[in-house]
């Protein structure tokens, strides 16, 4: 990591907040009630003012701090440390304490007998039609 600090440009900060929400620029200039060309102005612009910030911000869904401190780097670390203990308790209602949620079989192995038994019934519907055509 390097030590300089990069500079607080908030206009690619609102930009990566739009991304993350999937949304384009032209839904958030909709809900500026403004054009796609002003949010892409506003996303290469280094700074903003306070009350067009308030704007975005809302339109985003997100606090006027969340996009002043927004950063990758915070944004991994919170989805790295994320933990949903409600599925947690759930697997241990279960008797599971498979915590890494890791894959008991292999999914490989599941799509060819899915695909050995999709075979299956298309001979089975085949030698049916065959039966009637020789019955006729």
């Amino acid at each position: 990591m390097s030590t300089s600090t990069k500079p607080n440009h908030i206009g690619r900060k609102i930009s990566r907040i739009r991304e993350l929400r999937d949304m384009k620029q032209e839904a958030l200039a909709q809900a500026l009630g403004t054009n796609q060309q002003a949010i892409s102005a506003i996303e290469n612009s280094e700074t903003i003012e306070e009350e067009k910030l308030a704007e975005v911000a809302k339109a985003l869904g997100v606090t006027v701090e969340a996009i002043k401190n927004f950063s990758e780097e915070n944004m991994i670390n919170y989805f790295n440390t994320f933990t949903d203990n409600t599925f947690n308790n759930v697997q241990g209602a279960f008797g599971g304490n498979n915590a890494n949620n890791e894959c008991t079989f292999n999914p490989l192995d599941k799509v060819v007998e899915l695909y050995e038994r999709l075979v299956q019934v298309e001979k089975d519907k085949l030698e049916y039609l065959e039966r009637i055509l020789k019955e006729k």
